[in-house]
């Protein structure tokens, strides 16, 4: 029983990884509907069976894109009177990375750093928040599905050996002690 248990508890993890796994690549093609479908699927799975618990993932790619679109958002005005900011940062830094990095932010961060803030607080670039793109899904201890009542029966039966185990080193005491005295 144990085995059975084992298995069908593996079975749910196996089943929350294929639907995280789904939301990693709706978060590579960047369709936010899918995205969000993906996630509710895994959220709906995780809170329905035992070991299905995800651990924290990031939606990176979508963060990736949030954060270009701020920057670009940023880099199109250029009411500053030190020019336009934004622009100079990127030019320091885009020859430097190739690619959307935590290298890269703070590089541009740093650029940015070097130049007094604007009056107007749109032309400071506002990265969206990391921890908005952290994802974590917490399953059940216990879940009426085929591992948990495997898990059922498979502690019951435990608890009936371990039962009749005792009874059997009792009764042996009994009957030591019954036949020492005669």
């Amino acid at each position: 029983m144990g085995f059975v248990s084992a298995t069908f508890l593996r079975l749910n993890n196996i089943g929350m990884i294929q639907r995280r796994d789904a939301v990693l690549a709706a978060d590579k093609d960047g369709n936010i509907e899918t995205i969000q479908s993906r996630l509710g699927e895994l959220q709906r799975y995780s809170a329905m069976h035992m070991n299905s618990e995800t651990g924290p993932f990031y939606l990176e790619q979508q963060y990736r894109r949030d954060a270009q679109e701020a920057v670009d958002a940023a880099s199109k005005s250029d009411n500053n009177p030190n020019g336009n900011i934004n622009a100079k940062a990127e030019a320091v830094c885009r020859p430097q990375y190739t690619v959307w990095s935590t290298a890269y932010v703070q590089c541009f961060t740093d650029e940015l750093a070097k130049y007094p803030p604007s009056p107007d607080p749109t032309q400071n670039v506002e990265l969206p928040n990391p921890s908005l793109y952290r994802q974590n899904f917490i399953s059940p201890a216990w879940s009426p599905d085929f591992a948990g009542w495997s898990v059922v029966v498979c502690i019951v039966i435990t608890l009936m050996i371990i039962a009749r185990l005792v009874s059997l080193g009792i009764l042996r005491l009994l009957l030591k002690k019954h036949y020492r005295g005669i």
